[in-house]
C-alpha cells in the first residue's frame, strides 16, 4: 500500500500509467478568434521541473497551462537521488511527506579502492533537521506524485500529447503553435517556461544550444530487483576486482530495486552493453564480491549514457525562461541534475508571481537567469572535477588518483581530494543583486549569509502530536518571511520595524518570532541570533538581508532590493 495525504491507498503502476489526451476549448476558440487564447504562464514539459513549477505557481493563485508531448511518465529509474533541499521544496508543494515515506533515506557514503574501504562520509552529521540528507526514489514515482498533486489543483490545466512545434515572440507575450492528435492550434502566453529536458524543442525553436564539454566515457545503468543484504548507503568502488580498471556505484531504491552504474569505457557499444546476456555477468560478479553469489535477481531496466557538462549562455530569451535540463546538464555523479532543476523552478516561480501581480517589474525575471546561471556554473564545476577524477584521461592522472585513494585510508587530508561526486547542495547566491549587504559592525558569524538557503531547525510549536514543529515548514508560505529572535523589548522593536517597513514597501511579510530559550537553541545557534536579530527570507527561503536591530527604512530598502525595484 502507498501513503497519500495520511491515508493508505492501492499503489499505482506509474510505469504503465497512460494519461488521456483531452480536447481543450482553446482548440475551438483558436479557429474563430482573431487572436489565440492568452494565458499568464505556459509551462512546457511535465517532468519533475515543469510539474514543480506549475504546482508552485498554482498554489500562489497563478493559472498555468502545462504542456507535454507524451502521455506517460519517464521510463526507468533515471534521477533517483533527491537532496534535503529538494525535499524541503516538495514539502512546500504538498508532497514531501509522500516522497520521504516511499523513498529510501540515507546520509552515509562509502568509498572503496579495489576491494578495500578507504573512507566513509556523513552528509548530515548534525542533528535537528526534519528531512534526511537524501532519499533514493525512482524518477517515475517523483513524477507520479507531482502529477497527482498537480491534477488536484484547479488552476493547473495539464494537456497531454501536446507538442510545441513553433513559437513567435512579441514585446509582451509569445504565441505557441501546438501539435495534437486532432491537429494544430495556437495559444498565447505572457511567459513561457521551457522545462522540456536535455533535448529541448523550445531551445531549438529559439535558435539556441547548450555549450560545454562531453566526456569520452560511457556508463551502464542497471536497475536490478533483488534482496541484497546491504544498508541504505551510497557505495562507490574504484577499480574493484569484480569490474577491474573501471568504477561502480551502488544505490538502494524502493521495492527491492538496486541501481548499479558500471563504467564501460569509450569504446563500449551501447546497444550490446544493454543486452541482458552482457549485464547479468556484471551483476553476478558484484554479488560474488558480496558473498551473495547465488542471490536471485531480475533486470528491471537498463540504459547506457555518455555524460556532458554544458549549459545555455543565457537562461532567458525574451518571454521564454529555460529551467532544468533544457538549460543545463551535468554528469549524474553528485545528483546535481534534477535537484538543481527543482531549485530553478522554485527560483523562477516566486519571481513570476511578483511580476504578474504587479509587485515587481520585468527586470526581476532577469535575476532568475543571473542567479541560476551562477548555480549551474557551480554544479558544472563540481561535476567536471568529479568526472575527471572518476575517469582519468591519462596515465599520470590515473597514478595520481590511485595514490590519493591509497593515502585516504590513513590520511584525512587525502580524503578531501577523493571525488566520487560532490553531492548536491543548494547554491549560495553570494553575488545576487537582490541581496542586501550586512550593516558594518553587526558582526554575524556562521553560514547564514545573504544568499544562503535558510537552515532548518526544530521549533517548540507542534505540527503533529508529540513531534516538534520545523522552521522551514513554518515559513513555507510562498511569501517573504522575517525571523525575529527574542521575546523582549528588542524583539518587539524589530517586529514593529518589519511590519512598518513591509507596509511602506507594500509587500506581505510573514513574521515569525523565535524565542531565545533552550527549546530553540539550535535555531539561535544556526542564525547566530541575539535579542532583536532579524533575518529576511525571500519566498524561496534564501536569506536576502539580516540585521541585529533594523529600522523600518532598512526593511523597506531590503524588500525593494529583493524585488529588483530600481
Amino acid at each position: 500500500m502507498e501513503y497519500v495525504g495520511g491515508l493508505t491507498v492501492a499503489p499505482v503502476d506509474y510505469q504503465r500509467q497512460v494519461f488521456d489526451y483531452v480536447r481543450h476549448p482553446d482548440q475551438d476558440a483558436a479557429k474563430d478568434a482573431a487572436s489565440p487564447a492568452r494565458h499568464p504562464v505556459v509551462v512546457v514539459g511535465a517532468g519533475p521541473v515543469g510539474l514543480a513549477l506549475a504546482i508552485d505557481l498554482a498554489q500562489q493563485r497563478i493559472p498555468v497551462v502545462l504542456l507535454d508531448n507524451d502521455d506517460r511518465l519517464s521510463t526507468g529509474s533515471r534521477a533517483i537521488c533527491f537532496a534535503k533541499r529538494t525535499l524541503e521544496i516538495f514539502d512546500r508543494l504538498g508532497c514531501g511527506d509522500r516522497m520521504v515515506v516511499k523513498g529510501v533515506s540515507w546520509k552515509l557514503g562509502r568509498v572503496f579502492f579495489k576491494d578495500e574501504q578507504v573512507y566513509e562520509f556523513d552528509l548530515q552529521p548534525e542533528p535537528g533537521h526534519e528531512r534526511p540528507a537524501f532519499i533514493n526514489l525512482q524518477q517515475y514515482y517523483v513524477e507520479g506524485f507531482l502529477a497527482e498533486r498537480a491534477a488536484a489543483l484547479p488552476l493547473i490545466d495539464i494537456r497531454w500529447r501536446s507538442k510545441v512545434k513553433a513559437i513567435a515572440q512579441f514585446d509582451e507575450h509569445a504565441v505557441l503553435t501546438i501539435e495534437t492528435p486532432e491537429g494544430d492550434y495556437r495559444i498565447a502566453a505572457d511567459h513561457v517556461a521551457a522545462c522540456d529536458g536535455s533535448r529541448s524543442t523550445l531551445r531549438q525553436l529559439v535558435g539556441q544550444e547548450a555549450q560545454g564539454r562531453t566526456f569520452k566515457d560511457r556508463f551502464l545503468i542497471a536497475d536490478v530487483k533483488m534482496k541484497l543484504d546491504r544498508p541504505a548507503e551510497r557505495w562507490f568502488w574504484f577499480d574493484p576486482a569484480f569490474h577491474p580498471n573501471q568504477s561502480v556505484l551502488l544505490h538502494m531504491q524502493p521495492d527491492n530495486v538496486w541501481r548499479i552504474d558500471f563504467q564501460l569505457g569509450w569504446d563500449a557499444d551501447p546497444e550490446e552493453e544493454k543486452k541482458p546476456e552482457n549485464i547479468i555477468p556484471r551483476v553476478q560478479a558484484l554479488l560474488a564480491n558480496s558473498a551473495m553469489k547465488d542471490a536471485p535477481f531480475e533486470l528491471e531496466w537498463a540504459s547506457v549514457y555518455t555524460f556532458s557538462c554544458l549549459r545555455m549562455a543565457r537562461f532567458r530569451h525574451g518571454r521564454v525562461l529555460f529551467a532544468g535540463d533544457s538549460a543545463h546538464g551535468v554528469s549524474p555523479f553528485g545528483a546535481r541534475g534534477a535537484n538543481s532543476g527543482v531549485q530553478d523552478a522554485e527560483n523562477l516561480a516566486w519571481k513570476l508571481v511578483a511580476v504578474l501581480r504587479g509587485h515587481a517589474s520585468d527586470s526581476l525575471i532577469d535575476s532568475y537567469a543571473d542567479e541560476r546561471e551562477a548555480a549551474a556554473d557551480e554544479n558544472i564545476l563540481n561535476s567536471t572535477r568529479a568526472t575527471d577524477f572518476i575517469t582519468p584521461k591519462s596515465e599520470v592522472s590515473r597514478l595520481f588518483r590511485d595514490a590519493v585513494l591509497q593515502l585516504a585510508k590513513t590520511q584525512p587530508f587525502a580524503r578531501t581530494l577523493v571525488n566520487s561526486g560532490r553531492l548536491s547542495v543548494p547554491a549560495t547566491l553570494h553575488a545576487s543583486p537582490l541581496n542586501t549587504a550586512d550593516v558594518q559592525g553587526d558582526g554575524f558569524e556562521g553560514r547564514m549569509v545573504p544568499g544562503a538557503v535558510a537552515a532548518d531547525a526544530p521549533l517548540a510549536s507542534r505540527v503533529r502530536v508529540g513531534e516538534p514543529g520545523w522552521l522551514l515548514r513554518a515559513v513555507g508560505t510562498g511569501n517573504f518571511a522575517a525571523l525575529v529572535f527574542g521575546d523582549g523589548a528588542a524583539a518587539d522593536r524589530s517586529a514593529s520595524a518589519v511590519a512598518e517597513g513591509a507596509s511602506a514597501a507594500d509587500v506581505q511579510v510573514a513574521v515569525f518570532q523565535v524565542p531565545l530559550d533552550d527549546a530553540h537553541a539550535l535555531a539561535t545557534q544556526r542564525y547566530d541570533a541575539q535579542a532583536g536579530t532579524v533575518y529576511l527570507l525571500r519566498p524561496d527561503q534564501h536569506v536576502c538581508a539580516r540585521w541585529r536591530q533594523p529600522d523600518a527604512r532598512a526593511i523597506r530598502a531590503a524588500l525593494d532590493r529583493a524585488l529588483a525595484r530600481g
